[in-house]
């Protein structure tokens, strides 16, 4: 069974890399790394261009022997392995997004990319993206690689028999905030016998997190999971699961394909790259689908970054070599070849990048992402926050699936949030 991007992302948050990174020692000497013309990059499955990797090779052959290895299994825990051993350890590495603020505690394990000139290259890129792989010490340890703007997918011919918008700026206009976006669920579900608006009560709570300007910890290192910005999301979820609006069906199961094909599952809110999911799982629904705003304002889920580790001994070539692989023109080949959005806006406007896409009755899909990818709100992402963002989800969970009472669940992960921060030594 293929792991979904999707999937791939939820299991790279388990444990909190803060504690991780702990082990790499600061203040040794430089690691050995490779030597001579060689040059290794170190990436996973899916997280560059196939074309452009290849194109890469060829370009700088007469300076290096770049040798792109895809790194299987637990990229990060391969990667902290590698590099507390202090050998063998690659030049150019990718760090995805959901882990960057876990490296961040130790950048100078990493090259400061404006000692290479990257701040001429800022305002080609998203600049909340730029600012998730800067340091608290200012450096800047990661060259933007794509990013996952949260989008909601519909199919237009169930919306039209529940007298719902069908139209994708009607939907955008019409379901623009949660209210409305539930008030079209309950509608959904009396015109459409067994119609569910959302899979399962996570969409709603993640996104609405994402959507915000602060998360679970804070730049001081004080815990503010139980703050108005966290229960908001938390409340709105239970809402959604009150109004009957989630169905019971497990995510990525045949009963949650088949009825995704049926029409019962309609709606779903996703990042870019899930365009590429429903096209490979579904590939049935065909056409059948279009892309909106996501209700209450843009989000963003994935997206990731190269580095270049101190144990580089050619950092300029490094940095030559990143700056090419990931400007707009190779990060629009990016999206065709993986799904991976472009952190760089002109991609947005490539001719390549803007043509009808069947599987979304010919709509030109750009015109939702682009916009929604420049409007991500700023926010601090804390080392922590995984390890303390995680005993609320599955708390989420436990109310969505199980039915579990929402105020002791509340309670509950409140309870495990505490005892986590004080091991962690993060105040409350």
């Amino acid at each position: 069974m293929r792991l979904s991007r999707r999937g791939l992302l939820r299991a790279g948050l388990a444990g909190t890399a803060a504690t991780a990174l702990g082990g790499l020692a600061t203040g040794c000497s430089v690691p050995t790394g490779s030597t001579g013309r060689n040059m290794v990059l170190w990436y996973w499955s899916g997280g560059l261009s196939e074309t452009v990797v290849k194109q890469a090779r060829a370009r700088y052959d007469s300076a290096v022997n770049l040798k792109a290895t895809q790194i299987g299994g637990y990229y990060r825990s391969k990667l902290l392995t590698t590099m507390t051993g202090r050998a063998h350890i690659p030049d150019i590495v990718g760090l995805k997004g959901e882990d960057m603020a876990s490296y961040l505690p130790n950048a100078d394990q990493f090259v400061d990319l404006r000692t290479l000139g990257a701040e001429k290259y800022k305002p080609q890129y998203l600049d909340w993206k730029w600012q998730q792989a800067v340091a608290d010490d200012g450096s800047l340890i990661g060259f933007p690689i794509d990013v996952g703007p949260i989008v909601h997918y519909y199919q237009p011919t169930v919306f039209e028999k529940a007298g719902l918008a069908s139209e994708p700026e009607d939907v955008s206009r019409e379901m623009d905030t949660w209210e409305k976006f539930f008030a079209a669920g309950e509608q959904l579900k009396k015109r459409i016998k067994g119609a569910y608006l959302l899979i399962d009560i996570l969409s709603v709570y993640e996104n609405s997190v994402n959507q915000g300007t602060k998360r679970y910890v804070d730049k001081d290192k004080h815990f503010i999971g139980d703050q108005e910005h966290i229960r908001a999301a938390w409340d709105r979820a239970v809402e959604a699961k009150r109004r009957g609006l989630l169905s019971s069906i497990v995510s990525g199961t045949p009963d949650a394909n088949s009825a995704i094909e049926n029409g019962r599952l309609p709606s779903q809110l996703g990042a870019s790259w899930a365009a590429g999911d429903l096209k490979l799982n579904l590939p049935k629904t065909k056409g059948k689908w279009r892309v909106a705003n996501c209700p209450g304002g843009p989000a963003n889920n994935g997206g990731s970054f190269l580095a270049i580790t101190k144990a580089c001994r050619e950092p300029k070539r490094a940095f030559e070599i990143i700056t090419w692989m990931l400007n707009a023109d190779n990060q629009a080949q990016g999206f065709i070849d993986a799904g991976l959005f472009p952190s760089t806006p002109a991609s947005y406007e490539m001719e390549k990048l803007r043509e009808p896409d069947p599987f979304f009755g010919n709509q030109i899909v750009m015109d939702v992402f682009g916009p929604a990818a420049q409007e991500i709100p700023v926010a601090y992402n804390s080392p922590y926050d995984v390890a303390l963002g995680q005993p609320i989800k599955d708390e989420m969970k436990n109310v969505g699936a199980l039915g579990k009472n929402p105020e002791k669940a509340w309670k509950d992960a409140m309870s495990k949030c505490r005892r986590i921060a004080e091991h962690l030594g993060v105040s409350i």
